[in-house]
């Protein structure tokens, strides 16, 4: 996996219901890395990004839930650290090359 062909996703959740908020948090943790209690880093090519986003959209009401997707850019875009944190900091996985 080539750092040009990941990029980095900040994504973000505000949903209300328990069940719903845990199963979206448990779907993004197998995706990424959580920075926040409803704010997790993915680094993903597109074609996972939107397989990512079709299973979001079958756990969440949309009528009353939002999920917010912002693209940091590519790995390669992002070697230097573009996040700053006041406080508590947690650890985002450097997401290499990966052989599948």
């Amino acid at each position: 996996m080539s750092r040009d062909d990941v990029r980095r996703y900040l994504i973000a959740y505000d949903i209300s219901d328990d069940v719903r908020r845990t199963n979206v948090a448990k779907k993004l943790e197998s995706y990424g890395d959580r920075v926040q209690y409803s704010v997790f880093i993915v680094d993903t090519r597109p074609a996972k990004l939107l397989r990512l986003r079709t299973q979001l959209i079958h756990l969440i009401d949309q009528s009353t839930d939002s999920i917010l997707f912002c693209n940091l850019g590519t790995l390669r875009d992002n070697q230097r650290q573009s996040l700053d944190v006041i406080g508590r900091s947690r650890t985002i996985t450097d997401h290499g090359p990966a052989i599948l």
